[in-house]
């Protein structure tokens, strides 16, 4: 693990444009970690206690299908933020995630910045202005994903019903 500098921070597209001051926050707060492929980097339903911003690789978040296993629902990619729980109560994941080749990030302490964000209400609304984006893209991604499903099960259903 290496320390994380501003500099290296600042290049990264989530925090693009971030005032010196947060970034210097969030430096203190994180590490340079490397993932190999196949690592499960978190469990659903387990304690968010962290997060990263991918600077290359992709890991796959899934959710456990009783009685059918594991079900890969989406990806995160080079330059995009990989957890979410942590920024809300109870701070548990909803999905799981595994590193689909190597991966390397920013790892945060979730609690560190959490107390920060508390603490300093401007750095807060920095950092959930920049998280409440993702939320927004994501659910606009799967809203996207369930029309195109929809249509598909439709246009499947409609032919076998007029042959």
């Amino acid at each position: 693990m290496n320390e994380v500098t501003r500099s290296a921070l600042a290049e990264h597209p989530f925090l693009r444009g971030m005032p010196p001051a947060s970034l210097d926050v969030l430096a203190a707060a994180s590490t340079d970690v490397c993932f190999p492929a196949g690592h499960r980097i978190f469990e659903d339903g387990g304690f968010a206690g962290k997060f990263w911003l991918i600077q290359s690789g992709h890991a796959a978040l899934d959710v456990q299908v009783p009685g059918l296993g594991r079900a890969v629902i989406d990806h995160v990619h080079m330059g995009e933020l990989l957890g979410c729980s942590w920024l809300f109560p109870p701070y548990r994941w909803a999905f799981g995630a595994v590193c689909a080749g190597p991966v390397r990030a920013f790892e945060f302490d979730a609690t560190a910045v959490r107390a920060r964000c508390e603490a300093d209400p401007l750095f807060g609304y920095e950092v959930t202005r920049r998280f409440l984006r993702v939320f927004a893209s994501r659910l606009q991604s799967t809203r996207s994903r369930l029309i195109a499903t929809s249509i598909a099960a439709g246009a499947g259903g409609s032919a076998a019903g007029n042959a």
